[in-house]
């Protein structure tokens, strides 16, 4: 019989996951199915520019994967029981339950409300596709001098203010974080921050602890912000499946692996991008997002490959090389990184890290759009930056 191998969610590192292994293994052993509740896969680094009025090029994950051997199977995961081996689906013809032999969990994250009131009722997102749309139609039914508030100081915050910001230069957009917004950059990298917000007209509430959001925009313990749009962009959590399982889980829900992003307590069961807790160069936790996502995906893969065929299996610590910050569309910030993600003086600012940014998104992309097929030349670069794949792979 064949080895049934189930991914769980087709973000980034699920799809490029099934993609990989359906490049190292042969289909006449292996059956992959793909589970993700959306037939099309969702660029999410570019969700704040979908909100802000931009259209993303569709990439149905049918055609995406026609010809390589995996299933596509659309459908929401339910539960999960890795005792069992099974996992509960309601898919589109109904509920209907799926026997697996390995199991790969990639089921990402979503908003986190850290408990403020209000935030489910009153805030909008841009963590999902129909979220970023409902906040794209919003955002065009105001009316000039509205204000719209971003709260959160980090990545998704940043993009999403400024996006906005040059998208409707007729609204009034404020950013307001409980410590500093971008702080951990470098000071070049925060001065042309500071810049950026100047130029497009953003302001900045810092050490602003947010207590509830109301239809009016967000109180402080300082007193309230007004707006008429408030974005919530303060943060993501998992999915909550692994942490109703017997799974070794983090205190904030994520799969506990090893280096190979197996977990440690059912080697059956892998976990790649947002569902896993996996150490880093340095021995840090790997933060959430799409440059942990993708290498996660390869090395996840690879190693499930090579523990199903017999070969090496890579176990090298994912590193970081830039943190890449787009400013609406024609500005940016790569601030390069250690390995073990601390800023160095090295900043690239302007149009030319807005390329960066925009060549880095594409080609995140184009990995899950051409799951079997060999980097492309214009790639090779990001390569070397250890921006996309990571050095331990081998073909």
């Amino acid at each position: 019989m064949k080895h049934r191998i189930v991914v769980l969610g087709a973000g980034y590192a699920g799809a490029i996951t099934a993609g990989r292994l359906a490049k190292r293994l042969h289909r006449d052993d292996i059956e992959i199915t793909l589970v993700d509740a959306d037939l099309e896969f969702v660029e999410r680094v570019r969700m704040h520019q979908l909100a802000s009025g931009q259209d993303l090029p569709a990439r149905p994950l049918r055609e995406v994967f026609a010809g390589t051997g995996v299933q596509v199977r659309r459908a929401r995961v339910t539960a999960v029981d890795v005792d069992r081996k099974t996992v509960d689906l309601i898919g589109e013809h109904g509920a209907e339950t799926c026997g697996y032999d390995t199991l790969v969990c990639a089921l990402g994250s979503t908003i986190a409300d850290h408990g403020i009131p209000g935030v489910a009722e009153y805030a909008d997102n841009v963590a999902e596709k129909q979220a970023a749309l409902r906040l794209r139609s919003r955002l065009n039914e105001l009316a000039p001098g509205a204000t719209v508030l971003v709260v959160g100081g980090g990545l998704t915050s940043i993009e999403a203010a400024t996006e906005i910001a040059e998208a409707h230069p007729d609204l009034e957009v404020a950013i307001a974080a409980r410590g500093g917004v971008g702080d951990w950059l470098h000071e070049k990298a925060q001065r042309h921050l500071r810049r950026a917000f100047d130029r497009l007209g953003i302001t900045v509430h810092e050490h602003a602890d947010i207590t509830r959001v109301e239809t009016n925009g967000a109180v402080t313990a300082a007193g309230e912000i007004p707006a008429e749009i408030t974005v919530w962009t303060a943060g993501f959590t998992v999915h909550p499946i692994a942490a109703a399982t017997t799974l070794a889980v983090s205190d904030t829900g994520r799969i506990i692996v090893d280096g190979t992003l197996r977990s440690v307590s059912h080697p059956d069961v892998y976990a790649v991008g947002d569902a896993a807790h996996a150490a880093g160069v340095g021995g840090n936790p790997l933060r959430m997002g799409c440059a942990t996502a993708t290498p996660m995906a390869w090395l996840g893969a690879d190693a499930l490959a090579a523990r199903l065929t017999g070969r090496k299996i890579p176990d090298t610590p994912i590193g970081y090389a830039t943190q890449c910050i787009s400013l609406g569309r024609r500005d940016g910030i790569v601030q390069k990184v250690t390995p073990d993600d601390q800023p160095t003086s090295t900043v690239i600012t302007g149009r030319a890290a807005a390329r960066i940014k925009n060549l880095i998104c594409a080609s995140a992309a184009w990995s899950v759009s051409h799951p079997t097929m060999l980097l492309p030349s214009r790639r090779r670069h990001l390569v070397a930056i250890g921006e996309v794949e990571p050095q331990f792979v081998t073909r």
